[in-house]
């Protein structure tokens, strides 16, 4: 039998005195108070409180997200149209015609809306 195999030894240990139990509870105290301070539960409940803060940090996060989502989009659409006209300069038999027709498409589509 090992020394994991008894139950008695595997329990914390109750404190004994009141100063014992006293310390313990103001240990798990502290350790509550520690935690809800790192999950910034009061101001949370702060943000709720006060709903037209709670509106205005929406609308700029959900700008922001767009603004984000619109400049990332253009750079992997610029990026895909030069691979794709690099690999029409390479006159591949089936695939080139088919890249070029892409990128004419495409020339032509910004040259129609000029902003």
């Amino acid at each position: 039998m090992g020394p994991t195999d008894n139950p008695e030894q595997a329990k914390d240990k109750i404190p004994g005195t009141p100063e014992e139990q006293m310390s313990a509870l103001y240990q798990l105290t502290l350790t509550w108070i520690q935690k809800l301070e790192r999950s910034r539960i009061a101001e949370y409940t702060e943000l709720l409180n006060r709903p037209w803060r709670l509106i205005w940090l929406n609308i700029l996060s959900g700008v922001a997200k767009g603004v984000g989502i619109a400049i990332g989009f253009t750079f992997f659409a610029a990026t895909i149209i030069y691979v794709l006209q690099l690999l029409g300069a390479l006159n591949l038999p089936i695939i080139g015609d088919y890249i070029a027709d892409i990128v004419r498409i495409v020339q032509r589509q910004l040259d129609l809306n000029t902003y």
